[in-house]
């Protein structure tokens, strides 16, 4: 009998098979999503020295509904924020093996216009 995979099984191999292709540098670091029911989190990895460089999230910005759309571009705008002043300007992105729609994309859209090249 097969064994029954979970939506997040499937999401975390498709994270898997990305992370073999994107990869943060501390020239140009990686900026890594996770999205739950309730609340969104995006942070910016240097991979090469394995520390984060910048942190956001829907949980430490105390927004009152993290988990929907204006949220995402609350956090994205905020994350762009933090890093411009950390002197990022370059990131890859790793939507964490979500589809690029909804929240990702919003977050993502965020990042783009307060700053953020990718």
């Amino acid at each position: 009998m097969l064994k029954k995979v979970s939506k997040n099984d499937e999401r975390l191999r498709r994270h898997a098979r990305v992370r073999t292709k994107v990869s943060g540098t501390p020239e140009c670091p990686r900026l890594c999503v996770f999205r739950s029911n309730a609340h969104i989190h995006a942070q910016i990895i240097d991979d090469v020295n394995k520390t984060t460089l910048v942190a956001a999230s829907s949980v430490d910005m105390k927004l009152a509904n993290g988990g929907n759309v204006e949220a995402a571009k609350a956090v994205g705008a905020e994350l762009a924020k933090r890093a411009s002043e950390k002197n990022i300007k370059n990131v890859v992105f790793d939507r964490g093996g979500y589809v690029y729609h909804g929240r990702i994309q919003a977050l993502a859209d965020a990042a783009r216009e307060a700053g953020l090249e990718f």
